[in-house]
C-alpha cells in the first residue's frame, strides 16, 4: 500500500489524488499536512469475502509535522475505490456502509453491528466537543463573497451580510456532521464557513452542498445559521 521509495510528499500526493472524497477533508487538515516531513502507514482492518465480493481494507497514515505534532489520516479501501477520513469512527462508519451495501454480506467478529450503531449515535446525538478555532488569514473577505456568490437559494443571507463579511480577515471551513447530516438520499454535505472579523468579532455562514435538484446537478445553498441550514437539507431529501 505504501511505497518505502516515495517521499512524504509524493505518499500525500498520492493519496489525496485517489480518494473519492478529498475535497470533503477540512481545509486546515489539508493546511497541516502541506508541513509533513515523514509518514508511516499500517493495515488497520481487512475484511474479504468471496459470498458477496466485498474487499476491504482500512489504513492508517501517520504524519509527522514540522511543528512536531502528528496528523493521521483514515483510508477505506473497498474493492477499487479509495475514501479518506480524519478519524476512525468515521472511517469504521463508512466501512459499514459499504458493508450494508452487499446484501450477502455478514458482519466480522470484529466489526458487530451493535459496536456501528454505537458509533453513528454517539456521532448523531452527543453534544459536539468545544474544538478551538483555527483561523486562517487568506483573503478572507474574498472567500466569504465566492460563498455567498454561489448561493442558489432565494433566502440566502442578503447585503447586510455582505456589507459585514467585507471586514473578514480570517477564517476557517470546517465539515459538520451529527444529526440531519446522514441522508439515504446521499449527496448532502454540511459547511460551517466561519470568519474573524477585524474587531475580534466572528460569523459564520453554513454552506449545504446536494445533488438533490430533478436533473441531479449539484447545487449549493447558503444560510445565515445552522439551524436553516438544516431544516433545508431535512425539506431538501423530502422532497427529492
Amino acid at each position: 500500500m505504501s511505497d518505502p521509495s516515495e517521499t512524504t510528499e509524493e505518499h500525500l500526493a498520492k493519496l489525496l489524488g485517489r480518494a473519492l472524497n478529498s475535497f470533503e477533508l477540512p481545509d486546515s487538515v489539508v493546511g497541516r499536512l502541506d508541513s509533513s516531513l515523514a509518514h508511516s502507514t499500517s493495515l488497520h482492518s481487512s475484511h474479504h469475502s468471496s459470498l458477496s465480493g466485498l474487499h476491504r481494507e482500512t489504513y492508517r497514515h501517520t504524519f509527522l509535522l514540522a511543528d512536531g505534532s502528528h496528523l493521521t489520516l483514515w483510508e477505506m479501501v473497498h474493492n477499487t475505490e479509495h475514501e479518506l477520513y480524519v478519524s476512525e469512527d468515521e472511517a469504521r462508519l463508512a466501512a459499514s456502509r459499504v458493508r450494508a451495501s452487499y446484501p450477502l454480506e455478514g458482519a466480522s467478529p470484529e466489526e458487530e453491528p451493535e459496536a456501528d450503531l454505537e458509533i453513528l449515535r454517539s456521532l448523531m446525538s452527543a453534544p459536539a466537543m468545544e474544538i478551538p478555532r483555527v483561523y486562517v488569514p487568506d483573503n478572507s473577505a474574498d472567500h466569504a463573497r465566492r460563498v455567498l456568490r454561489r448561493a442558489e437559494n432565494a433566502d440566502r443571507p442578503g447585503e447586510v451580510t455582505a456589507r459585514l463579511l467585507r471586514r473578514a480577515f480570517a477564517h476557517e471551513i470546517i465539515q459538520a456532521f451529527g444529526a440531519g447530516c446522514f441522508f439515504e438520499t446521499s449527496g448532502f454535505t454540511l459547511y460551517e464557513h466561519a470568519f474573524l472579523l477585524l474587531d475580534g468579532s466572528e460569523v459564520s455562514l453554513w454552506e449545504v452542498e446536494h445533488t438533490a435538484t430533478p436533473d441531479g446537478r449539484h447545487m449549493c445553498e447558503v444560510y445565515a445559521t445552522e439551524n436553516a441550514a438544516r431544516d433545508a437539507m431535512e425539506l431538501r431529501s423530502r422532497v427529492r
